[in-house]
């Protein structure tokens, strides 16, 4: 099959950090072609690391394609059986069902292939003689809750879900393996009281305090709103309401979000990174789960801890660096935009309307432009992913280098006078 880019017409889809394009004479398919432009905090994208559209797209080719192969599943089927921090009956739990498919047959995905950038051929097993952009996957609807007003309350109906097919569940599956400074779950831990606490560890799942920059007794799932105008965290009874799923799928696909968690953390373990979280998204094909959306670097939360003059710094290897930066060098602008976040909660709107036209009236900061030195920093981080993933260089040489970036990126908040903020955030 070949579908050579000039074919392409204008996309029909463009999203933040990625757009859509028809294929002629196929409608079951599309065309994704991921950019290099980069979005945080949600107000889409206004900066770009080079080279990182073709590193996204290599990344969800290579992971996506493996996951086909049952080959994988036996790998995570073993590391789980070898996890000494599991309880038996949650080993058990994970081994039975969902991963015993996998193991036999592999796991579904939306996946295709990748376009040859030069001859457009759509490449479904190893990677492209060229390697491109562009990446192939098969459509599923996409159906949105319908708006209801409730004595002034802004509510969403998601029944039509159970009598659909072949749509993308309404969810994102956040799959943790431990808990970072910055995830929504443990800002959100910290402001509550000792009652309130307690009530949420039983929620997650845990057995002890949240603390962050530490690994969980196990893996835990949570899960936020897909298709509402802002995401919101929702419970695990309220999930299975809104995903349209059967009890045993929705089940099934808590599942599957772990095991494909414990797959990417196996790759990315092996160039030195811990994987904090994950997210997922998945359709409903019939009977079948299908991990659909794109998957890439910034869809997950990987890092290394580095010795910094004396002290323990995590430094990240996904757009938490950006979200970071942003943080340290920009905070009026952050603070502008966690007002208009609350502004458009309170009214049922999109933020974004309300931060831009607060920006032409000069009263939010302006969107700010991003040191170049710092771009090249993520850019160096990203080509050496890209160069394990394309089987270009060894996984020791791909950890010096990532290790190398880190350490530069530290360096870099130092001479800006920042450390001790990066220490406040980032610091073991």
């Amino acid at each position: 099959m070949k579908i050579p880019s000039s074919a392409l017409s204008d996309p029909f889809y463009v999203g933040s950090v990625q757009r859509l394009f028809a294929v002629p004479g196929d409608d079951s398919v599309m065309v994704t072609q991921t950019t290099a432009k980069g979005s945080v905090f949600d107000v889409g994208a206004f900066f770009e690391i080079e080279g990182h559209d073709v590193n996204r797209a290599l990344f969800r080719h290579a992971l996506y394609s493996g996951m086909d192969d049952p080959e994988m599943w036996k790998r995570v089927r073993s590391a789980i059986e070898a996890a000494p921090e599991l309880e038996e009956s949650y080993r058990r739990e994970l081994l039975t069902g969902a991963l015993e498919s996998c193991c036999e047959r592999g796991a579904r995905t939306h996946h295709e292939g990748m376009l040859d950038a030069v001859t457009g051929e759509v490449v479904r097993g190893g990677v492209p003689e060229n390697p491109s952009a562009y990446n192939v996957v098969r459509k599923y609807q996409i159906l949105k809750p319908t708006r209801a007003e409730f004595l002034g309350a802004h509510l969403f109906d998601y029944s039509q879900f159970a009598h659909e097919d072949g749509f993308v569940v309404p969810l994102e599956y956040i799959v943790r393996f431990g808990i970072t400074s910055a995830s929504s779950v443990y800002k959100k831990y910290v402001g509550m009281d000792e009652k309130s606490r307690e009530a949420f560890e039983r929620e997650l799942g845990v057995s002890k305090p949240l603390e962050a920059w530490q690994y969980l007794e196990k893996p835990v799932g949570d899960f936020t709103s897909k298709f509402e105008p802002e995401d919101r965290m929702v419970s695990k009874q309220e999930a299975l309401v809104m995903s349209g799923l059967t009890g045993e799928q929705f089940i099934d696909s808590g599942k599957m979000a772990i095991l494909g968690a414990w797959a990417v953390r196996q790759l990315v373990e092996e160039i030195g990174l811990l994987m904090w979280d994950i997210k997922w998204e998945f359709a409903k094909d019939g009977d079948d789960l299908v991990f659909v959306d794109t998957i890439d670097t910034d869809s997950f939360r990987g890092t290394m801890f580095l010795d910094f003059e004396g002290d323990r710094i995590v430094n990240h290897y996904n757009k938490q660096a950006m979200r970071d930066y942003f943080t340290l060098l920009h905070g009026d602008w952050i603070e502008d935009v966690k007002v208009a976040k609350g502004r458009g909660q309170a009214q049922g709107v999109a933020f974004t309307e309300l931060l831009q036209a607060g920006q032409a009236d000069g009263s939010y900061a302006a969107t700010p432009v991003v040191d170049p030195v710092f771009l090249e920093i993520q850019q160096e981080k990203m080509s050496s992913i890209r160069e394990y993933m394309l089987g270009r260089a060894e996984a020791a040489k791909v950890k010096a280098e990532l290790e190398s970036a880190g350490m530069r990126e530290i360096t870099f908040y130092r001479d800006r006078g920042v450390l001790e903020g990066l220490k406040k955030i980032n610091g073991v």
